[in-house]
């Protein structure tokens, strides 16, 4: 038997007062006369033996009654294990996760964990804890409890492997401790895959309570389909995780204005479209009711004005009507200028810059042009089949082009298209085998090919370039080529020309890098902010003379539509949406893990733990002794005569 208070136990020694009392209290007796002495000596023998008699049983009673009651203040107990004297360290992880949504037997798998970490433990016992977005370490349920309610889901989740890394880093140095390691989590099924392997003398206990959700139907994506000058298609992805759903209706917000409704059967997925106009500002929202996961049931997105990119055409060749066919009025303000009638003023405001078969580039024009590339702006060369290539040489180094070395005259088809590069990213709907190869009579070799874009039949590079500046090896007057009448120039150049300025995308995704060229003029200690009704960002940002560009990532964190403010000026609405990963229903089977200790409620999982610190109390024992002696004592004196 053990106390949880021993020192009280000093207390018995005060037991000795009432012995002491007993021996050394005298009592007088009056004497009183009676005409039978005899009777009367009878009488007084048989009065003393009873009165001594329970005098003693008192006594007895009473230093049991007050041996019993200081026991039980010091709260005896018998342990039910042998590691009861060990100390105890508890970490756990809990997950908030949006896939956590998931309904329970009692509410969401995330509110009924916090609820069987509050009534599981008491409120002055010492936990450490830590969620995906929060750590609390040495801490009490009493100063968590506050904090624990009102804990919201996160867009983003710790890898299993990186929870097990941070849990071993919250337990102390202690060698003697017994250290409980509680993983909380659905156990989603994503592409980390975890052998959960953790330190020998973590004892590591795995949760994972069962969601009742059986079907979870989710907004993916929005693009555009199709445009026309009049009207806009919007095309809008839907999946689902269960069994094929009949008529799900999804409606179309521009604010809190509602456009348009369409229903869908949905099996694995689908799509609806939506047909608005053209020229119309939307701060899209559109909304699917799901009795699955509710995170992604809203998808945001946004349809901003379009500037147009500004587009300078130098020339030295004929012929820029390709030029100006492909760059058309409704989507570039396009400029061309003969070499020697070029105003160089006119350079820093345009977003690119095509060099037109020019037979050697100045030392003025060269660097006008590499202060035009570090302040943002994109840049096309076309040599001339006559090229001066050494005024070429710095401007290529300048731009980290690869350099034109010797002009071949042979004939050369270009054959290749390099699909993953980003210039043709979702260009094509299917990789191109079969199409007429244009071709050329004379070109350039590069030094390198490295990020060739097009290439010929022997391997050498037609057109290469970086996220900078592109260069062709060939001159593209029909006297050299055929490559203006293929099919391939429409997609390159186009692409060189949208890319050139970085018009914001329809939604961007939290947790992913993202980069926003907002198109403005800002002052030199001025900062662009993101703000919500209840939030202010401020993200990574550089500054050039026609732009900010921006970096997102980890924040914003919440979904909506956000104002791009310069202080109280609202330049145009960018939308963030939660990362998909988490819509579906697919969890581990962990029983598959061997060795693992696995439990689908987190108040077992903690009993379990508990149960080796568990005692016998005997302290109530006590008390109920300590009531019966009382009694006792009671009747001896009321009785006992």
């Amino acid at each position: 038997m053990q106390f949880k208070h021993p020192e009280l136990l000093y207390a018995l020694f005060l037991l000795i007062i009432p012995i002491l009392i007993h021996l050394f209290q005298l009592r007088r007796f009056e004497k009183v006369k009676f005409t039978n002495v005899k009777f009367l000596k009878n009488v007084e023998l048989q009065t003393r033996k009873s009165s001594q008699l329970k005098k003693w049983l008192t006594l007895l009673t009473r230093i049991l009654l007050l041996a019993c009651a200081i026991i039980a203040f010091a709260q005896p107990f018998i342990p039910n294990d042998e590691a009861y004297n060990e100390e105890q360290e508890t970490v756990i992880y809990l997950d908030n996760s949006f896939s956590m949504q998931a309904r329970g037997q009692n509410g969401s798998l995330l509110n009924e964990s916090i609820q069987d970490i509050i009534n599981s433990f008491s409120e002055d016992e010492e936990i450490s804890l830590f969620t995906n977005s929060n750590t609390y370490k040495n801490t009490t349920i009493k100063a968590l409890k506050n904090d624990l309610i009102q804990l919201s889901h996160s867009s983003n989740q710790l890898n299993y492997d990186a929870a097990l890394l941070k849990g071993s880093q919250l337990f102390s140095d202690s060698k003697t401790a017994k250290k409980n390691l509680i993983i909380v989590s659905d156990f989603q099924q994503k592409s980390q895959n975890s052998t959960f392997n953790f330190d020998e003398g973590i004892s590591l206990k795995l949760v994972q309570p069962k969601s009742e959700i059986r079907t979870n139907i989710s907004i993916d994506s929005v693009y555009v389909s199709n445009a026309s000058a009049e009207t806009l298609d919007l095309s809008v992805n839907l999946s689902n995780a269960a069994e094929p759903i009949e008529n799900v209706t999804i409606s179309l917000y521009n604010d809190d204005v509602l456009l348009s409704k369409s229903a869908v059967d949905i099996d694995d997925g689908a799509e609806a479209t939506f047909t608005i106009a053209n020229n119309l500002v939307v701060n899209g929202k559109l909304v699917i009711e799901d009795v699955g996961l509710q995170y992604d049931n809203i998808f945001y997105f946004n349809i901003n004005s379009k500037p147009k990119i500004k587009v300078l055409s130098i020339n030295e060749s004929s012929d820029d009507n390709f030029l100006k066919r492909i760059y058309t009025d409704d989507e570039f303000n396009y400029q061309s200028f003969k070499l020697n009638a070029l105003n160089f003023n006119l350079i820093p405001d345009q977003n690119l810059i095509i060099l037109n078969e020019l037979e050697s580039i100045s030392n003025a024009l060269r660097i006008a042009l590499f202060d035009f590339s570090l302040d943002g702006g994109k840049i096309l060369i076309i040599p001339s089949s006559e090229s001066a290539l050494h005024t070429y040489t710095h401007l290529f180094k300048n731009l980290n082009l690869s350099t034109l070395g010797k002009s071949n005259n042979e004939q050369k088809r270009v054959t290749t298209i390099n699909y993953n590069h980003p210039l043709l990213a979702n260009a094509f709907y299917s990789k191109v085998t079969n199409f007429q190869y244009p071709k050329v009579e004379q070109s350039y070799r590069f030094v390198s090919n490295r990020n060739a874009v097009l290439s010929f039949e022997d391997g050498s590079a037609f057109l290469t370039g970086n996220s900078k500046s592109f260069v062709f090896s060939a001159a593209l007057n029909d006297d050299n080529s055929n490559f203006k009448k293929s099919p391939l120039i429409v997609p390159v150049l186009y692409n060189i020309g949208k890319q050139s300025l970085e018009l914001p995308k329809l939604f961007y995704t939290i947790g992913e890098p993202n980069t926003i060229a907002i198109n403005t003029i800002i002052g030199q200690d001025d900062i662009l902010t993101l703000n919500s009704a209840n939030t202010s960002v401020i993200p990574l940002q550089k500054t050039y003379s026609k732009s900010v560009v921006m970096e997102t990532e980890e924040y914003p964190n919440t979904a909506g539509i956000l104002k791009v403010k310069n202080k109280e000026e609202v330049l145009q609405n960018l939308s963030f949406n939660y990362n998909r990963s988490e819509s579906n229903l697919k969890y581990y089977d962990l029983e598959s893990f061997n060795n693992l200790s696995v439990s689908n409620n987190l108040s077992t999982a903690i009993n379990d733990i508990k149960s080796s610190a568990n005692v016998n109390a005997l302290w109530k024992w006590f008390v109920i002794f300590a009531l019966v002696f009382l009694i006792l004592e009671i009747l001896l004196l009321k009785y006992l005569k």
